[in-house]
């Protein structure tokens, strides 16, 4: 979709966001930004491309040890300068630009509405306000700024519902591409490690949720040998399509969950007895949506 400009006056927030996802799936371009979340700042830059009408991305971080992201259609293959380079399945690189992005935009409208805000100048660029608010109060909001002229992002803000801000993603320079970087076509002939093999959930017990706020889903059952537990726990990841929760069970008393699950970077934490089974969700929505999440928990 594209639109000249005075046809964009009249479009509605949803159609902003609907160009935003064909342009993040469609463009060649490479964005330099900076990423804060709590204390943490992190300078960053992401290109993306087709090659062979097939998606590649690649993230850079810039501050720090080495450590990279490559985006192969389906495949994202993590490079760290401590371990083997690894393969996962993945529709997107996580942790940049939100995956709901560049999907069916429709997705969020369970749990958000959208509405226009106004323009301002970032990057050099003139930007679209539109603000994401949540339907209820058991999730934050979100304002993303988009270039007028790509509908690509140029600031994506996450807001708690006392509209203080908790992370930020702040492009300070976009280039459009007129071909596809080398960087990009060399990552699609490379030979990327397999994607690594999901582990089995043998004894797994099945546990569901009495509770979830509207539009979350599971997406990921499976066991996790957390770091200062011997034994593995069971693993649950929900999402509504922009905020996803871990939620972590286990056998109060048995395998006691580590230490290293503490609040950072913006996340909440709820731990929960719930009959003889340790609960603890995280993520990034208020602290009471997990505690009542984590308290509906139950075996099937």
């Amino acid at each position: 979709m594209s639109f000249p400009a005075m046809a964009r006056e009249d479009m509605p927030a949803k159609a902003w966001l609907e160009n935003m996802s064909q342009a993040l799936r469609e463009q060649e371009f490479k964005i330099s930004l900076i990423q804060i979340q709590a204390d943490h700042i992190r300078p960053l830059v992401y290109i993306h491309g087709k090659v062979q009408d097939q998606e590649v991305a690649f993230l850079e971080h810039l501050n720090g040890p080495p450590k990279n992201a490559v985006r192969v259609g389906n495949t994202v293959t993590f490079i760290e300068h401590d371990q083997p380079a690894y393969s996962v399945h993945a529709k997107r690189i996580q942790g940049v630009i939100p995956a709901a992005f560049a999907d069916d935009i429709s997705n969020l409208e369970a749990g958000y509405q959208f509405v226009l805000g106004g323009r301002s100048r970032i990057a050099g660029r003139p930007g679209q306000l539109v603000r994401i608010i949540p339907n209820d109060d058991n999730r934050y909001g979100y304002q993303v700024w988009l270039d007028m002229d790509t509908f690509l992002p140029l600031r994506f803000d996450m807001i708690n519902n006392d509209k203080q801000l908790l992370e930020q993603l702040m492009v300070v320079e976009l280039l459009v591409l007129e071909e596809v970087p080398s960087i990009l076509k060399e990552a699609h002939k490379q030979e990327w490690p397999a994607v690594m093999a999901q582990s089995e959930r043998a004894a797994g017990e099945d546990w569901k949720f009495g509770w979830l706020p509207e539009g979350f889903k599971v997406l990921v059952k499976d066991q996790h040998r957390l770091i200062g537990s011997k034994e593995a726990v069971e693993y649950i990841a929900i999402s509504d399509g922009l905020a996803s929760i871990s939620v972590y069970v286990a056998k109060a008393g048995d395998s006691p969950l580590p230490d290293e699950l503490v609040t950072r970077n913006g996340l909440s934490l709820a731990t929960e007895r719930v009959g003889n089974a340790e609960v603890v969700a995280v993520g990034k929505v208020p602290a009471e949506t997990l505690s009542r999440i984590a308290q509906s928990i139950m075996l099937q």
